[in-house]
């Protein structure tokens, strides 16, 4: 019996879940069949209060992910396109996920990969990592939100030369114009990202998806005025919290405070 095409895989113990694209044979190509697993095993992150940060890779050394699959995925969108009134996507992926996500990428990140990657938070690339979103190239764009991430996350400068190019960026371009947070070799990868997830998983759960809430939501284009009144009323719930009395306790007492998470 052959794998599924994506791998969920919770380490409670650890407060983290690794999900793997799992189509090394097709460069971790997005197939409807993955996609569908993929929407649940977010689903089941989101839900799960034991798992803290989720850590996302791709299966092999070649690729993190590669887009969409060409021979599947685009011609069935490309004909629905033609055939049927125009439908408002108002949702893109990971977009109301507010506990933290790593990308560890291990290859090609490609097109709809790169999509993936656009709405994660903190990402950790191979050497040997590539990234473009290569549409362009092939008389369509990417629409699964990268026209809109990508300027708010990077300089215009480089956000254009990526959409417009079709061109892809080495690992070192990619850390050079912020598209990640840190290049390693391949087999310090998942070491590095586990890492980053220790450090974020010793602090107050609630606190991190609170942090990562304000940021997401003042970043969607809100007044100054408007994004204070949300940060106020969003962190009031962090400052109303037993972790928050938990913290600075364990500050005076000198010892590693224990979250809850509530």
């Amino acid at each position: 019996m052959s794998e599924p095409p994506l791998l969920f895989e919770p380490d409670r113990a650890n407060r983290r879940a690794l999900m793997t694209f799992n189509r090394p044979e097709r460069m971790n190509a997005m197939s409807p069949e993955l996609q569908v697993l993929m929407r649940e095993a977010i689903d089941e992150f989101k839900r799960d209060p034991d798992l803290w940060v989720l850590i996302v890779t791709g299966a092999g050394d070649r690729a993190f992910c590669a887009g969409a699959d060409l021979g599947s995925t685009i011609p069935n969108a490309t004909q629905a396109t033609r055939d049927e009134p125009l439908k408002v996507n108002e949702t893109r992926n990971l977009h109301d996920v507010h506990k933290p996500i790593i990308a560890a990428v291990n290859g090609y990140c490609i097109a709809g990969g790169l999509e993936f990657m656009l709405g994660t938070d903190i990402r950790v690339a191979a050497e040997h990592a590539e990234f473009g979103l290569q549409e362009v190239r092939w008389g369509i764009i990417p629409v699964g939100g990268s026209h809109i991430r990508l300027p708010r996350q990077i300089p215009w400068c480089w956000a254009m030369e990526i959409l417009l190019t079709g061109r892809r960026l080495s690992a070192a371009e990619a850390l050079q114009c912020g598209l990640v947070n840190r290049v390693v070799p391949a087999d310090q990868l998942m070491e590095t990202a586990n890492g980053i997830a220790d450090l974020i998983c010793r602090n107050g759960p609630l606190a991190v998806r609170t942090a990562k809430e304000i940021a997401v939501r003042g970043a969607m284009g809100m007044s100054w005025e408007q994004a204070w009144s949300m940060e106020s009323l969003l962190g009031a719930r962090a400052f109303g919290s037993e972790d928050a009395i938990e913290g600075p306790r364990a500050f005076m007492e000198k010892r590693d405070p224990v979250f809850k998470g509530r």
